[in-house]
């Protein structure tokens, strides 16, 4: 199990010592989301931020865009330092180009799905992903609570992946704690994002010990 700490929920004034902790802490992903005020009802980060910060931090930079059409905005990002470049399938009219340009940059390419989205939009793109995030809330804003419907379109999605050989990262994004760890794990999320589960407990190698102890803990799937 991989933990990407959602930096929308960390201290916007103090980005680089939050990161150094991170990095202190034993984190090796650090989840970046990028909204625009349009595709979601909140605005964050964008380029310069991540450009500047690139510079002063080792970790893999998992950038999530909740930008409508973020096709126009993929250069940028990678150029900013960005290792994997995540879009919103319902954000771009061209999902193929858009995850071939991503790798085309040199990023690995993630498809995002909003809970009411179904699997099947992924149906002739799956292999062109190396993740697919479930979203467990609505996008937009930290703190909600996670929707149980998840569990099920992560162990169909699991499902899909299997049938057809591949091995691409299932994110979860939205109410993950240390109580719901075990059974994302089981159902078959490999990389989880946590934000103020993860942020409002310091400190931060604990914090992570806990999720790591909790995915430990998840029963081999059947």
């Amino acid at each position: 199990m991989i933990l990407s700490p959602s930096l929308l929920s960390s201290d916007f004034g103090r980005l680089t010592e939050e990161l150094a902790a991170l990095e202190a802490a034993g984190v090796k992903w650090v989840h970046w989301d990028v909204m625009d005020g349009r595709f979601v009802p909140n605005i964050t980060y964008g380029q310069p931020v991540i450009s500047h910060l690139r510079k002063k931090s080792g970790l893999f930079f998992d950038v999530h865009l909740m930008v409508h059409e973020p096709e126009r905005y993929l250069a940028d990002f990678a150029k900013a330092g960005a290792d994997m470049l995540v879009v919103h399938a319902e954000a771009t009219n061209h999902l193929q180009r858009t995850l071939a340009e991503i790798r085309r940059l040199g990023c690995k390419a993630g498809v995002a799905l909003n809970p009411h989205t179904p699997l099947s939009v992924l149906d002739y793109v799956l292999e062109d992903v190396d993740m697919v995030l479930i979203m467990s809330v609505n996008p937009g804003f930290g703190g909600q609570k996670f929707l149980p419907a998840t569990y099920r379109k992560i162990r169909d999605l699991r499902a899909m992946l299997d049938a057809r050989g591949l091995s691409a990262h299932i994110q979860v994004d939205g109410g993950v704690d240390p109580s719901n760890t075990a059974a994302l794990v089981e159902s078959g999320a490999d990389v989880l994002v946590s934000g103020s589960a993860f942020f409002g407990f310091p400190p931060y190698d604990q914090r992570l010990r806990a999720f790591e102890d909790a995915a430990a803990a998840a029963r081999p799937a059947n």
